[in-house]
């Protein structure tokens, strides 16, 4: 038998969530739930739906899939809720960033769902979430720094107290700019999801008959029924041969430090995005500063692409890299020196999902019925994580996505550019 999460292994137990009561007016959430139970299949229509891969994504689908009546969801993680990039990333949300793309309608959705699940689950106090002020601030290195200090701009909180080649801009304001813990957010919808948990990597998706009907896993071939199944397996997507052979998933390693300054009080709600040339020539870097209600600061950035490793425990942070966040994130606050702050929290990395379009791949798989993907999100992955889930789930039980057009995501797109390209 394969190991099987307890509750407790997805979220601390002194968290108790709610299922399926809403607080508060009626939201994007209550919309998307009172579609939902319209549409309710009969009690002989019941389904049971496995979810591979325990992320951000994994976790919002299995979250609004449970919210369909007469669903059973397993997810199946290789490793543990939430530890690659969905516990490691800055879990920034912004609402008009992705606007004049194809990605917009997506966003939007995203972040207005992302309000609702935070009335729905206290999600100030279980995990994170709040309004940002997002302020866009030049950084000069130390060896070019000459000009006058970072306080020449009203825009810039107390803490930020470095020098800065010119005045801060304001790029996000409290209403179109908030904040969640990943790791926290992510456990805590797959615990209100009730999903069975089970630990595995996903060896091969069964088709019979053109129809997926369950996942074999790899350690022991245990078989895993299902009606449908999702393969929500960020960067790792590849690794089956049926997405692999239709599009390429490659990851994006970035860089994160987590501080603890000495006087967390003092660090307010302000996220930064930094522009800083560590000399003359050199290229531009962009790292990120999200000081969070825990008390802790997230600083990340330095990305390059690389090798996805097989295991996402081994996935470890270079040197050089963590070294120039640390030199960056002291030059913009002394809160924030190495030898200054009370704890260095962690030093670490993750893969970002990445396509070669820039898109996500939301929807079925061509020739393959109850079969869905949905991965290549990026560094967007938390913010739409549930516009995404709730789509999918829509899709997966309804035939149709109302919450959000899924055709520019659909992964019938890279088929036709193959018979274009007379691949």
């Amino acid at each position: 038998m394969v190991p099987v999460f307890t509750r407790c292994d997805i979220i601390p137990t002194h968290l108790s969530i709610p299922r399926k009561a809403v607080k508060g007016p009626t939201t994007v959430l209550t919309r998307i739930m009172a579609t939902s139970e319209s549409h309710l299949p009969s009690q002989s229509a019941s389904k049971h739906i496995v979810v591979c891969g325990g992320g951000v994504i994994g976790a919002c689908t299995a979250y609004f899939l449970s919210q369909k009546l007469q669903t059973a969801v397993t997810v199946v993680e290789k490793s543990a809720p939430a530890c690659a990039a969905s516990g490691k990333a800055g879990g920034f949300l912004a609402l008009d960033w992705c606007d004049g793309g194809p990605m917009s309608s997506l966003a939007r959705v995203s972040f207005k769902l992302h309000k609702s699940l935070a009335e729905k689950f206290n999600g100030e106090d279980v995990y994170g979430y709040r309004a940002l002020t997002t302020l866009s601030v030049p950084v000069l290195s130390e060896r070019g720094s000459s000009s006058s200090s970072l306080r020449g701009s009203n825009l810039l909180p107390d803490w930020v107290d470095g020098e800065t080649a010119q005045p801060a801009k304001q790029i996000g304001t409290t209403e179109t700019t908030a904040q969640v813990h990943p790791r926290l957010f992510t456990q805590t919808l797959l615990s209100a999801s009730e999903a069975k948990v089970i630990k595995g990597e996903v060896e091969t998706i069964i088709v019979e008959n053109g129809h997926a009907t369950g996942v074999v896993l790899k350690e022991n071939k245990e078989v895993v029924p299902a009606d449908a199944v999702v393969l929500a397996l960020g960067p790792w997507s590849s690794r089956l041969s049926m997405i692999s052979e239709l599009f390429n998933i490659s990851g994006l390693k970035a860089h994160s430090i987590v501080l603890r300054p000495r006087e967390p009080d003092r660090i307010t709600p302000h996220a930064l995005f930094l522009s800083y040339q560590p000399a003359p020539g050199a290229k531009m870097l962009d790292p990120e500063v999200y000081p969070r209600p825990t008390g802790e600061v997230y600083i990340c950035g330095m990305s390059k692409d690389a090798e996805v490793p097989e295991n996402p425990e081994s996935i470890t942070g270079e040197t050089e890299s963590i070294e120039m966040l640390h030199k960056i994130v002291g030059t913009v606050s002394s809160h924030l020196k190495r030898d200054t702050v009370s704890e260095v929290v962690a030093e670490q990395a993750c893969f970002l999902p990445c396509t070669d379009d820039g898109l996500p791949v939301i929807g079925e798989l061509p020739g393959v019925k109850n079969c869905y993907v949905a991965t290549g999100h990026s560094c967007w992955g938390i913010l739409n994580g549930p516009a995404t889930g709730a789509s999918l789930a829509e899709l997966i039980l309804e035939g149709k996505s109302t919450t959000v057009d899924l055709k520019p995501f659909a992964p019938a797109r890279f088929v036709k550019r193959r018979t274009r390209l007379g691949v």
